[in-house]
């Protein structure tokens, strides 16, 4: 038993001794409506009640995060080195290309955020998925944190206890920037560059990051990959400025939806002209076939058995969905024990969680994507039941209205811990929550802070 909920319940219980805390509600409120918070172009929502974690979860997240690198750079290493291994992956012949592109340099998954369901009474866990190209949030929890400091519940919670925030912005600019200089490409006096399709792009939360590397001497640059031009053999942008390595915050999927437009970074990083930080392999990480791919007799053959116990704890039954591969009329029947998702995607965009549907929807929809009926490969996977935990839920318009009239009543909210682990090392959590059996913006999640207590780390 963890010493979270009494942590939050403790928390709450001030928000109530100060009637609210209205005043320092409203103050967190316009700190946040006035940040860079900012995704995909609005406002992250966001909770008062931040998630107060202890120094088991701390501990168990740590070894959940830095044991999954671990196994995924396993993966990821025999993948490029054996190709008969490569057979047990379905990747589309362009991409399979992409990723035996040579990184050049020595980490070989840079960056990641592993999404978890953690049950916080016994610390078992579950994943939700894996992300490597286009893992986000950092911003997010950086300003929800700022936005809490100073509020009175904090101050009084404070009196008892000792809490920390997690450095999501340095410690990766660190290692971004001790991975280039094991480029063998690499320059004297490198400009930077954080690189997405921008309008699917966290762009404030990039700027953010530019001026981390800008306090460490490195420029830093923000660009679309279709403004990328590569002439003799130096790749820039459109304007002319030289960019010596890329932050690729644009998923795979997207390259290959935006192909020719894509060719000037692609043969930048074929060259060896472009450090590519991370490289296109990570989409072995972010597609979640490799939850299949886990238990895969090739794959076990080369995990520990430590690894394989781990794998067995905590990675959900992910299939393709059709007849091949599961039994269908399982699928149907049981509808609460299944998700369905595509195998390459983000955003939760075409993810059916069968609880949330009526039977004759549910089994619609497993018509309509098994066996590669619309057109792209879709998995169905074990529904992992995520913990929850007291949340004051949002209040648009809480500046506007009379104190009195500011709901206080807190709601249950199912909990989604994303583990960001910077080239092997653990280092903080998004969190997610919300309402319904899929956490995702479309189904009104939001955002907490995320706060270590008593932890001493």
């Amino acid at each position: 038993m963890t010493l979270n909920k009494q942590y939050t319940n403790e928390f709450t219980r001030i928000i109530e001794q100060l009637d609210g805390d209205i005043d320092s509600r409203r103050a967190a409120f316009a700190y946040m409506e006035n940040s860079t918070a900012i995704v995909h172009y609005e406002l992250a929502e966001s909770s008062f009640v931040p998630r107060l974690f202890d120094r088991a979860t701390y501990d168990e997240m740590k070894h959940v995060a830095e044991t999954t690198h671990t196994i995924c750079e396993k993966v990821m290493r025999h993948y490029l080195d054996d190709a008969d291994y490569r057979q047990i992956f379905e990747y589309d012949e362009r991409l399979a290309d992409l990723i035996m592109i040579p990184q050049r340099y020595d980490a070989l998954l840079p960056f990641a955020r592993f999404d978890i369901f953690l049950n916080e009474d016994d610390l078992t866990s579950g994943f939700c998925e894996l992300n490597a190209d286009g893992s986000s949030g950092m911003n997010e929890d950086r300003e929800l944190n700022i936005s809490l400091a100073n509020s009175k519940t904090m101050q009084e919670f404070k009196k008892n206890h000792t809490v920390q925030t997690s450095d999501l912005f340095y410690p990766w600019v660190d290692e971004f920037i001790r991975i280039y200089n094991t480029f063998e490409n690499r320059v004297e006096h490198p400009t930077f560059a954080i690189v997405d399709f921008m309008e699917n792009a966290v762009v404030d939360e990039f700027k953010v990051y530019c001026t981390y590397f800008a306090r460490r001497g490195y420029p830093c640059i923000v660009a679309d990959v279709r403004d990328l031009v590569f002439e003799d053999g130096v790749l820039r942008t459109k304007s002319g400025r030289r960019v010596d390595a890329i932050w690729r915050r644009s998923v795979t999927n997207d390259i290959l939806n935006h192909w020719d437009e894509s060719q000037p970074l692609i043969e930048a990083t074929r060259a060896g002209a472009v450090a590519l930080i991370g490289s296109f392999a990570g989409h072995i990480v972010h597609d979640k076939q490799i939850f299949d791919a886990l238990f895969h007799p090739k794959t076990r053959a080369f995990l520990t058995q430590e690894e394989c116990d781990f794998v067995d704890a905590h990675v959900p039954q992910t299939k393709f969905l059709d007849d091949a591969h599961i039994n269908l009329d399982e699928v149907r029947a049981n509808k609460d024990s299944w998700i369905i998702k595509p195998t390459d995607q983000y955003g939760a965009a075409d993810v059916y969680a069968g609880q949330m549907h009526t039977q004759e929807e549910w089994e619609a929809i497993v018509s309509k994507f098994a066996n590669g009926a619309a057109g792209a490969p879709f998995l169905v996977q074990t529904y992992l039941t995520p913990y929850e935990t007291d949340v004051l839920p949002i209040v648009p318009d809480m500046l506007e209205r009379d104190a009195a009239d500011i709901p206080r009543q807190l709601r249950p909210y199912k909990n989604l811990n994303g583990l960001y682990v910077f080239n092997g090392t653990f280092a903080g959590v998004f969190s997610r929550l919300g309402p319904n059996a899929i956490i995702s913006n479309p189904m009104g999640d939001l955002t907490s802070a995320t706060i270590w207590v008593d932890c001493d780390l």
